[in-house]
C-alpha cells in the first residue's frame, strides 16, 4: 500500500509540473466569477484542513483534565472574535501580526519532507520559506497586491522592491537547510513563484492554500487517523470534517450577505476571505501550539 510520504512526494510534484505547464501554455483564468470560485474553493476545501480542531480540542481538555468541553468552543471562538474586532479596530497592526503568523505556519506545515533539521535558526528559517507566499504576489503583482491591502483597510503606498527580492531569495536558500529533501522542498517554492507569475494574487493563493497546504495538511490528518490504512483514514477524516467545514463555509457565505449591502461583492468577498482566515488561523495555530507542548 502506498504510504503517505509517497503519497505527498507524488502530490508535491504534480502540483508543480501542472503550475509549470500553466505558465508554459499561459494558461490563465480570467473568468468574470473568479472571485466567487476561490471563495467556495477556500470556505470548503482551504479550510477543511482546520475542521479537525473540535476533536484536538477535546484531547488537549483531557490532557489538561479539564471537562468542560464548551470551554474549548468558548475560548477558540472568543479569540475568532477577538481577532475580527482588532483588524476593525487596527488593521495596519493585525494584518502585520496574521502576515508574520500565517508565514511562520506556512513555512512549518509545508516543511514536510523528511526529518526536519533541529537548531537555533531554525524557526527563522521556517518564517522565511513560508514567507514566499505574501512576497511573491508583491513583486509579480504590485498594483493588484496594493489594492487587496486596501480593501482590507491598509494602505501601503509604495515598498522597497529590492528588499522584497532579497527576502525572496533568502526563502529559497532556507530550503537547503530545513530538511535533507532539499529538491521537494525546492519544488514547492518554485511552486509558489510560478503560481504568482502566471495568476493574479487572488487565484494564485487560492490554488497553494486549497491545493497544496491545505490538502498536505488533510493527509497527514488521515496519517494520524490511520496510518496503516489511508483509505480508511481518509473515510474518517471526511466524516469528522465535514460538520466543521460546512458550518465555517455557511458562515462565509453569511458575511458575505452581509456586507454585500456596504460594499461591492468582490471586496465583501476579500474581506470574508482574508479575515476570516485570520480570525480562524490564530486559534488554530494556539490550539497546535498547545497540544505539542503538552503531549510532550
Amino acid at each position: 500500500m502506498i504510504s503517505y510520504n509517497q503519497i505527498n512526494k507524488y502530490h508535491t510534484i504534480l502540483l508543480f509540473l501542472l503550475s509549470l505547464s500553466f505558465l508554459i501554455l499561459r494558461i490563465d483564468f480570467q473568468a468574470k466569477n473568479i472571485t466567487i470560485v476561490c471563495f467556495f474553493l477556500i470556505a470548503t476545501i482551504g479550510v477543511s484542513h482546520g475542521s479537525l480542531d473540535n476533536f484536538k480540542g477535546n484531547k488537549l481538555l483531557k490532557i489538561l483534565k479539564i471537562k468542560n468541553k464548551f470551554l474549548f468552543y468558548l475560548i477558540y471562538i472568543f479569540v475568532s472574535l477577538a481577532v475580527i474586532g482588532s483588524w476593525l479596530i487596527f488593521p495596519l497592526f493585525t494584518l502585520a501580526i496574521f502576515l508574520i503568523v500565517a508565514a511562520c505556519h506556512f513555512g512549518k506545515e509545508d516543511s514536510v519532507f523528511g526529518k526536519v533539521n533541529k537548531f537555533k535558526l531554525l524557526n527563522l528559517l521556517l518564517f522565511l520559506k513560508g514567507s514566499l507566499i505574501i512576497l511573491a504576489p508583491l513583486y509579480f503583482h504590485h498594483y493588484e497586491t496594493i489594492q487587496i491591502f486596501e480593501i482590507l483597510g491598509v494602505k501601503l503606498i509604495q515598498y522597497n522592491i529590492s528588499l522584497i527580492i532579497i527576502l525572496m531569495s533568502l526563502s529559497l536558500i532556507s530550503n537547503f537547510f530545513i530538511n535533507k529533501n532539499i529538491l521537494l522542498s525546492l519544488l514547492d517554492s518554485f511552486t509558489v513563484i510560478i503560481l504568482n507569475m502566471n495568476f493574479e494574487p487572488l487565484l494564485a493563493f487560492t490554488v497553494y492554500f486549497c491545493f497544496l497546504h491545505s490538502i498536505r495538511h488533510s493527509l497527514s490528518l488521515v496519517q494520524d487517523i490511520n496510518s496503516k490504512n489511508l483509505k480508511k483514514g481518509l473515510i474518517s477524516f471526511l466524516k469528522k470534517a465535514f460538520p466543521l467545514t460546512i458550518v465555517t463555509a455557511f458562515g462565509f457565505v453569511i458575511a458575505v450577505f452581509l456586507l454585500n449591502e456596504y460594499y461591492l461583492l468582490d471586496s465583501a468577498i476579500l474581506k470574508v476571505i482574508f479575515i476570516g482566515l485570520a480570525s480562524l488561523t490564530f486559534p488554530h495555530i494556539l490550539l497546535e501550539y498547545l497540544l505539542e507542548k503538552n503531549e510532550k
